[in-house]
């Protein structure tokens, strides 16, 4: 596989979604041929199963809640990530299975080692070369999304600060693979950053 694989991932409202674009069109302006996904999404399946997933109005398992984000994964990793990778282009994803381990891991108490095991099936054996992890404490997280919050978002500030740690935790333990960015009240600052990582470790 020639091609790269650059995720995003973080706790909520740490501005993951808009880097990750903000990285995309950066590169795109570079000349390279780049793919821009979210997770769960990317595909009319996956995008289905991300509406039952953030919508409020369901009530669903741990364990159901584990296997939809899994599905939405394996159809997105079939269709589109590696297929971009084989043809050697950049993805650049909005979460993946790092997601999983901490917001149905850490955040849900499934079992770790179970969605590592059927993570790497979902997903085809693919990892990403590359994990931006954006930190931003929870209670100014949680404050950018007062507005509106989606099922996931609306659970308790204990819940999301597990979520956190869990993260932290994984960043730790594949400091090659996840690099951890404090987020900036600038975007712009916390663009540069990112740019660096990118272009030192996968560029």
């Amino acid at each position: 596989m020639r091609g790269k694989f650059i995720t995003f991932e973080g706790s909520e409202g740490c501005g993951k979604s808009t880097q990750s674009r903000l990285l995309y069109k950066y590169l795109k302006s570079k000349g390279y041929n780049v793919v821009y996904l979210r997770e769960p999404g990317g595909t009319r399946i996956s995008e289905k199963l991300r509406s039952l997933l953030l919508d409020p109005a369901n009530h669903i398992s741990p364990v159901c809640e584990t296997l939809l984000y899994m599905a939405a994964r394996a159809q997105v990793v079939n269709d589109i990530v590696k297929p971009a990778i084989i043809k050697g282009r950049i993805v650049v994803c909005d979460r993946f299975l790092d997601s999983t381990l901490a917001y149905q891991g850490y955040g849900l108490g499934i079992d770790i080692d179970f969605i590592k095991k059927i993570g790497a099936f979902a997903s085809a054996g693919i990892k990403p070369n590359l994990t931006i992890l954006l930190d931003l404490p929870v209670k100014k997280g949680l404050k950018h999304r007062e507005a509106y919050r989606d099922r996931i978002e609306q659970r308790n500030f204990r819940y999301h600060f597990r979520v956190r740690r869990g993260y932290l935790k994984l960043g730790a333990q594949e400091p090659e693979r996840i690099k951890i960015v404090k987020v900036d009240k600038d975007k712009s600052a916390t663009q540069q950053k990112i740019r660096k990582i990118v272009e030192k470790y996968v560029l």
